[in-house]
């Protein structure tokens, strides 16, 4: 019989834009980073522990996300969140 000991969901997330939009790159990362701030909220308001391993800002004003998040509330996480 196998069981689920510990569990982790590892996501690389890109916020981007659509490359049709005529924005300049500062607007792009700016609404690039209030949708990762959104994004943020929803996690904490479902209560889902997690954390942002790496945030990198590419030439094109996209943000790349390295996120470690909870996959269910039944697994534990602990070993993954040090």
């Amino acid at each position: 019989m196998k069981r689920v000991k510990a569990a982790c969901i590892f996501q690389t997330l890109v916020f981007s834009q659509k490359t049709e939009m005529d924005y300049r790159r500062e607007q792009v990362l700016k609404i690039n980073h209030d949708e990762f701030e959104r994004y943020k909220a929803t996690l904490v308001r479902s209560g889902v522990r997690y954390q942002i391993d790496d945030t990198a800002e590419q030439e094109d004003g996209s943000l790349v996300v390295h996120v470690r998040k909870q996959y269910n509330d039944k697994a534990d996480v602990s070993e993954y969140f040090k």
